[in-house]
């Protein structure tokens, strides 16, 4: 059974993650996405719309993890981040207080707390519930793997 997971980076980065291909969470941390396995569900949540940005509060992207691979990207100036390579359905952006009251991550009376972490898994109940508000059937998504 695949593992769903929730990546916290504002709606900018990513677009750019989307247009690439490539899930990037904790600043390029290698650890966090070496947790992920090939078939695993990934979901990015975008506190605003860029770093520091204007708030947003929504769910921006879904996809499915493509190998077991994590590698380096060298984006220049020195900084060289880990990725992971996703295939992303097409999703709607949805806000979170649309599916807020039906998902076990907001349960927790500090779940915003956890959203820090960068990186965190969902229920199979929550990558449900964000698959069918965004628009994607996941059975299809995991058959075309």
């Amino acid at each position: 059974m695949s593992q769903g997971w929730l990546g916290v980076v504002s709606r900018s980065h990513v677009w750019r993650g989307v247009e690439g291909g490539f899930a990037q969470v904790c600043h390029g941390k290698v650890q966090p996405l070496r947790r992920m396995k090939k078939g695993d569900i990934f979901v990015y949540y975008s506190p605003s719309v860029e770093m520091q940005g204007a708030p947003l509060k929504a769910f921006t992207a879904l996809g499915i993890i493509q190998d077991d691979e994590v590698f380096e990207f060298d984006m220049g100036e020195g900084f060289v981040p880990f990725r992971r390579r996703v295939r992303y359905a097409v999703a709607q952006e949805v806000a979170l207080d649309e599916v807020r009251a039906d998902l076990d991550l907001c349960v927790p009376p500090n779940w915003g707390i956890v959203l820090r972490r960068g990186l965190i898994p969902l229920t199979e109940k929550d990558v449900c519930t964000l698959a069918r508000a965004m628009g994607v059937d996941l059975d299809e998504l995991r058959r075309s793997q």
